[in-house]
């Protein structure tokens, strides 16, 4: 046989150069995919990336414009268009700079259609600004409805511009993955034949070597070994799978994005939402509260009277802060801190409740050792946040029930002495699936709700300094924890 005819020596030397030959070439392919793969990630990062990033501050800039042409619509505050014009800038500032990093087959035509349409979108928009600061309303309406349409083709191909670059990074991302699959095709493939060489190697040298060196040693005891070479390849498969881990997580972060430019629209309308609240509910309570005044002072009223119209004035107060809070959702107002103890909240909110308590069929258990000590708190803003948990329960359930409303005072960190107020139902309870969305402005399980109630609630009790948390098992009910810090100064409280 010819390998026999071989000397030991060269017998070594061709398995170890094998070995440096099936090194070598995986090290130049290697070295080519690193390289290839560098200038594809560096090219999609510096590109694509940033072009998402600049089709994302032109949806921004645009939807800005959109908000603030309705907010001097409503008020009149020239302060508005000093804004309008800053965010124009801003518009036309990235619409520049996407012009000048544009590579891709179709799209500079897309964004010099976007300038274009862009050009008579603000023509027409000062054109209705200036109808309405005229006072020409009607003129100005017909023209703003246009101005919607227009705006809504310039947002489409904010989008279009967008996908071109998401399909860039898709093909990209599709490259890469061919390119490890070959690697891993070819590593699988020579795999075997390197660890045939080395098993060859380690059988050479342990029985042609090492062995006829321990017999000469007459039995001393040498200890034989076998080497390996380390695999490269597996090490870089573990730092592709690392680089496209960053990948993915840029593909997260951009998807995120998008999800809070969607969540900005839906706040840019809430001014005309709470405008047209206010129109329909406002002026009528007004007027109901005129004539309850003088009712009041005109008829000679039983004391079960008297009671009963002192509930529809409360009913008709509450229903006003409601509208009130309403409009001054995105203003956060300050709330009236005084001392109270939330007991006398709690026992506030259960007495104007009590007649929609018994139309339910609710029956309300205060489990209550003492009351509990006083805080810095606007009792009003704190009565509406129970008022909404316990009206949420009652519209829950729907057949009647209990809702047991627990006080007891504690310590929580990093609050420290704090009351809390624990409102648990016998009711459905929530889903987990939407249990972290229930506090989320605008959503809603009701056809007719706002998906502002929970959210202004939480807001509220943040003011204050503590937290608003749900503790719900499917069919076994909810409970709203209230939890708020016991201070003896107010300057705690947030501005």
């Amino acid at each position: 046989m010819l390998w026999k005819k071989v000397s030991l020596r060269w017998r070594v030397l061709l398995i170890i150069f094998a070995l440096v030959v099936a090194a070598l070439a995986g090290g130049l392919f290697t070295l080519q995919y690193v390289n290839r793969t560098g200038v594809i990630l560096s090219s999609m990062m510096d590109r694509d990336v940033a072009a998402l990033q600049v089709a994302q501050e032109l949806e921004a800039a645009l939807v800005m414009h959109k908000g603030l042409v309705t907010y001097y619509v409503q008020d009149g505050d020239p302060r508005w268009l000093h804004e309008l014009e800053r965010y124009r800038v801003a518009f036309q500032s990235w619409l520049e700079r996407a012009s000048q990093s544009a590579y891709l087959d179709g799209e500079r035509e897309v964004l010099e259609r976007i300038a274009s349409e862009y050009l008579f979108y603000v023509h027409a928009r000062d054109q209705v600004l200036r109808l309405y600061g005229i006072g020409e309303r009607e003129a100005a309406a017909q023209i703003h409805k246009e101005v919607r349409d227009q705006f809504l083709v310039i947002r489409g191909l904010c989008e279009e511009y967008k996908r071109l670059h998401e399909q860039r990074i898709a093909d990209s991302r599709r490259e890469i993955q061919a390119r490890a699959q070959f690697m891993s095709d070819l590593a699988m493939t020579t795999l075997p034949g390197v660890v045939l060489l080395g098993i060859l190697l380690g059988y050479v040298l342990v029985n042609q070597v090492l062995e006829p060196i321990r017999q000469l040693a007459m039995g001393g005891g040498g200890d034989s070994s076998r080497s390996f070479p380390k695999d490269e390849v597996k090490a870089l498969r573990r730092r592709f799978d690392s680089l496209m881990e960053d990948v993915g997580e840029t593909r997260t972060q951009l998807e995120k994005s998008k999800e809070h430019l969607a969540q900005s629209e839906k706040w840019a309308q809430v001014g005309k939402l709470a405008a047209g609240v206010a129109h329909s509910i406002r002026n009528p309570l007004t007027s109901l509260k005129m004539r309850l005044f003088s009712m009041e002072r005109t008829l000679d009223l039983s004391a079960s009277q008297k009671e009963d119209f002192d509930v529809i004035s409360d009913e008709i107060r509450h229903i006003d802060n409601i509208v009130r809070n309403f409009l001054d959702f995105s203003r956060a107002p300050k709330p009236k801190m005084q001392r109270v103890s939330p007991s006398d909240v709690v026992d506030m909110a259960l007495q104007l409740l009590r007649h929609r308590l018994e139309t339910y069929n609710v029956r309300v258990e205060v489990a209550r050792r003492k009351r509990l000590p006083e805080v810095w708190a606007d009792p009003d803003q704190l009565k509406e946040v129970l008022v909404n948990i316990l009206d949420n329960a009652c519209e829950a359930m729907t057949g009647g029930g209990s809702v047991e409303i627990s006080e007891e005072e504690g310590s929580e960190p990093p609050l420290g002495r704090v009351a809390v107020i624990r409102v648990s139902d016998d009711g459905p309870g929530v889903p987990e699936s939407i249990q972290e969305k229930i506090f989320q402005p605008f959503f809603s399980t009701k056809e007719e709700g706002t998906g502002l109630g929970l959210s202004i609630a939480t807001r509220i009790v943040e003011e204050h300094g503590g937290w608003l948390e749900l503790w719900s098992q499917g069919g076994k009910g909810a409970t709203f924890i209230i939890t708020l810090p016991v201070r003896e100064e107010e300057g705690w409280a947030r501005s």
